[in-house]
């Protein structure tokens, strides 16, 4: 029996993708045990993992902030005499605290970023799809003898999540149940809010249909719950869930739309389709949905794309053509597209 760490502090969209390595490992190697550290409001990620699998919340902005933070955490952590430390992160904290480990003559590995490739595949100079994160944490415990063949499916398994809690707000499910998740961190990654409330329109129209708006700030806030105001069936659920009832609410949904952004992630934790429309990124460098067919990435190939790995560049030409260029038409079939064969609920 071998007791391993597992460090993976943020952000939301990454943390999610650790989940379908994490569970298969501790289902493929039950004789070990799994302690996943990262921060307290993302534990619902792992509530359905195996057993042997634990959480440990950290506290970046609080009891481990700054170096001596860190130092804290270690000193937390070591008192369950782990066996080896698998780095999902690879960045400044981690890279201290898998140096303290290290000095404790501990078994330690970490996540290959594929940096070089990534720069490459923006220049132009290679353009095959680079390996996923998900691949790339699972070499992590590959490097540590620990042989895993990711096979998740669901944090709900062959089910879907309990929306009890919530129903207050959602309604028993009638007809198809649609997410919108219009919004992302960076400029370059967010379709422009005028073309999806086409889409929003759209499908409001529909009476079989509702839509269930996400955000998070409090500006988005305000737009959705505008929108939910405006149109039928339109339900904002932004600020009014925790996690664990929203991963419940998306695997309720026939599909989510979202851009290159966590809810993509957080809708393929459920095997809920997810249409994502891309522009300054690309699907290709490895942070694309875990599952989701290649075809539900909505993009236009230009000279210029992608120019930002993580979405966080200025335009070059200052006027997001990889963007501007997709017609809310053509969002609304992709979305009419993923739902053609799936069966009415």
């Amino acid at each position: 029996m071998a007791n391993i760490l597992i460090l993976r502090f943020s952000a939301i969209g990454d943390v999610a993708m650790t989940v379908p390595v994490v569970d298969s490992l501790a289902r493929q190697h039950p004789e070990n045990r799994y302690t996943v550290v990262s921060q307290p409001f993302l534990s619902p990620l792992f509530a359905n993992c195996p057993d042997n699998v634990e959480f440990y919340g950290v506290e970046l902005k609080g009891r481990h902030k700054g170096i001596a933070g860190i130092r804290r955490l270690y000193a937390e952590l070591r008192k369950n005499r782990f066996d080896a430390v698998a780095d999902l992160h690879d960045v400044l904290r981690t890279k201290l605290l898998r140096l303290m480990f290290r000095f404790d003559g501990m078994k330690v590995k970490h996540i290959d970023k594929g940096r070089r490739e990534k720069r490459m595949f923006i220049s132009g100079k290679r353009r095959h799809p680079l390996k996923t994160s998900t691949e790339r944490y699972a070499d992590v415990f590959r490097s540590l003898n620990l042989p895993v063949t990711v096979v998740f499916r669901s944090v709900f398994g062959q089910g879907k999540g309990d929306i009890s809690s919530i129903e207050a707000i959602t309604g028993r499910k009638k007809g198809k149940w649609i997410g919108i998740a219009p919004f992302a961190k960076h400029p370059g990654k967010i379709y422009p809010i005028d073309r999806t409330e086409r889409v929003v329109e759209y499908f409001s129209a529909q009476n079989d249909t509702t839509l269930f708006l996400f955000g998070g700030g409090d500006a988005e806030k305000r737009l959705l719950e505008e929108w939910s105001a405006r149109y039928p069936r339109t339900v904002s659920m932004a600020g009014k869930c925790r996690l664990s009832d929203e991963l419940a609410l998306i695997s309720h949904l026939e599909v989510m739309l979202s851009m290159d952004s966590a809810n993509m992630h957080l809708a393929s934790l459920t095997a809920t389709p997810a249409v994502s429309v891309w522009g300054a990124t690309h699907p290709g460098v490895g942070f694309y949905g875990y599952r989701q067919p290649s075809d539900y990435a909505v993009q236009r190939d230009l000279p210029c794309r992608p120019c930002s790995i993580y979405g966080n560049k200025p335009c070059r030409r200052k006027d997001f053509a990889c963007m501007m260029q997709i017609s809310a038409e053509e969002v609304i079939r992709a979305l009419e597209k993923s739902m053609a064969f799936l069966p009415h609920s």
